[in-house]
């Protein structure tokens, strides 16, 4: 590492000095490493950039964003999937990328419950009040459980299609079957919840933090922010879905015993035992994102000892799943293996089936293409370091004129500017941005202080983190500029939320 001549501040490794003018403002040199934007002296047209401020100086506003709110996606009601954090997607230009998040942030294809460990990131050192979600319904150990608007739509079709199927077995009801048909609505997501609350209870023991729990049209999903370390973990957490489901329909047919059959509680009962038995079931199926995907993953990493060979393999697997109930779900219903005389099945009941599978197969394709998307984005984050990304940095007092801040700063090559007190302790951070936007014929006129931002602890970052560690940070804290520091309190450089980005965008189009 050089050391900058006279300021004492170390140089980052990826800089050199390029011929420079006194009060040109800054722009992006390809020849330095991880194309950082040069904010004290000119540098020949970079072939491609993405500064964080438009061609008038403007901020844009490139900052570390919550992707979170990808979300996993979820299944139908009645089937869960414990989704792979797969649901982030590549940031989107001009915005710094998101540490990965389990909802995925878009993880999906959880039908009545999965738990997801995704998009949008590990947490960082302060969270949100509130991630939203729809109505919130409570707190249990301390996560909050969402119901979305969507719930109330498919609650309503619930009550539509078990109030027909009363009106067969229980004529005498009448109109208060739909009453009754609503109340197993809420029942059956009662159960689902109690799915995803086994995901989340699993996570909390194994110190993975879950965002939120929630119910949504096709079921549940938790949120979990980061995934198991071990193979061995991980199965554990996918399975205990399906797991209490099974133990839900047990419960549901012992409580049968003593009650009649052709009474309500009669039917209430054998239909949550039917639906927690087909919750189970389907989720067991050995392919991403559902939760015997997740299974079939941690039995490949294990075998392996690399958590993407299982990936790859549980979401060709649920790919593969995906065709299967596309196809499969009309003909078996044709045929009357699920039940029903095949001569009463045709017409509404042909297309809304067809309707059914193309939906769940979606669903699943879409996760296990995620799921891969996010393995790869994982495989790639440790190449994000802060060290090799920061920017060197002068040191100048809050009376020091722009144009004689960026002299010094073209002396020694450095790229940044930190405002500091007499005892050269930092107080600020000279925006590129606003450097831009002075004309040049001001700078000497222009004091560095009225052009920079105040330090907030938040913007002070180690020169060691990394990956998705780095990522917690700069999430907690959004910025356009941070203050990199060693361990013992020096000043080691800026760092660009626009860097980040660029950098993680030339890593996640790398092949794995």
């Amino acid at each position: 590492m050089d050391e900058s001549g006279g300021s004492g501040q170390p140089r980052s490794g990826n800089d050199r000095a390029t011929d420079r003018h006194e009060g040109q403002p800054p722009r992006t040199d390809p020849s330095h490493s991880e194309a950082t934007p040069d904010t004290t002296g000119s540098g020949p047209a970079p072939e491609e950039q993405a500064p964080a401020e438009d061609a008038h100086g403007r901020d844009t506003g490139a900052k570390p964003s919550d992707a979170s709110d990808s979300s996993d996606g979820s299944v139908s009601p009645g089937v869960s999937g414990t989704p792979d954090p797969s649901g982030t997607p590549e940031p989107p230009a001009g915005r710094a990328p998101a540490a990965p998040r389990g909802r995925t942030e878009a993880s999906s294809g959880n039908t009545g419950g999965g738990a997801g460990t995704g998009a949008g990131g590990p947490r960082g050192p302060r969270r949100p009040k509130d991630p939203g979600g729809g109505l919130l319904m409570g707190r249990p150990f301390g996560v909050p459980v969402y119901v979305a608007p969507s719930w109330f739509l498919v609650a309503a079709l619930i009550t539509w299609v078990f109030g027909g199927q009363l009106d067969r077995v229980l004529p005498e009801l009448g109109a208060a079957r739909y009453l009754v048909s609503l109340f197993f609505a809420v029942a059956f997501y009662a159960s689902v919840l109690v799915h995803e609350l086994a995901h989340t209870v699993a996570a909390l023991r194994f110190k993975l933090p879950v965002r939120r729990i929630q119910l949504q049209f096709f079921g549940g999903v938790s949120e979990i922010e980061k995934e198991a370390e071990t193979p061995g973990r991980e199965f554990v957490l996918a399975f205990v879905g399906p797991l209490l489901s099974l133990v839900l329909a047990g419960v549901f047919y012992l409580a049968m015993s003593p009650v009649e059959p052709g009474t309500v509680p009669g039917v209430l009962l054998a239909g949550l035992m039917i639906s927690n038995l087909i919750v189970a079931a389907f989720n067991l199926l050995p392919g991403l994102p559902l939760d015997g995907g997740r299974m079939l993953r941690a039995v490949v990493w294990k075998i392996t000892g690399t958590p993407m060979s299982g990936t790859v393999a549980a979401a060709w697997v649920g790919r593969a799943l995906a065709i299967a109930v596309l196809i499969g779900l009309p003909l078996l219903t044709q045929t009357g293996a699920l039940g029903g005389d095949p001569e009463d099945i045709g017409g509404m009941d042909t297309v809304t089936d067809a309707l059914l599978a193309a939906i769940l197969a979606a669903i699943i394709w879409t996760g296990a293409g995620n799921s891969l998307r996010m393995a790869r984005l994982r495989e790639h984050l440790p190449e994000l370091r802060a060290r090799a990304l920061t920017r060197r940095a002068v040191p100048v007092e809050t009376d020091t004129p722009l144009s004689e801040a960026l002299r010094r700063a073209n002396e020694v090559g450095a790229r940044a500017l930190v405002v500091v007190d007499a005892e050269g302790e930092p107080l600020s951070l000279v925006r590129e941005a606003a450097i831009v936007g002075v004309p040049e014929h001001r700078r000497p006129w222009v004091a560095v202080s009225g052009l920079a931002q105040d330090l907030t602890e938040g913007m002070r970052v180690s020169a060691e983190l990394s990956g998705e560690e780095l990522l917690d940070v700069l999430r907690a804290t959004p910025a356009t500029e941070y203050l990199v520091v060693e361990d013992t309190g020096a000043i080691y450089g800026v760092l660009s939320a626009a860097d980040v980005e660029r950098a993680f965008v030339r890593a996640m189009a790398r092949p794995s």
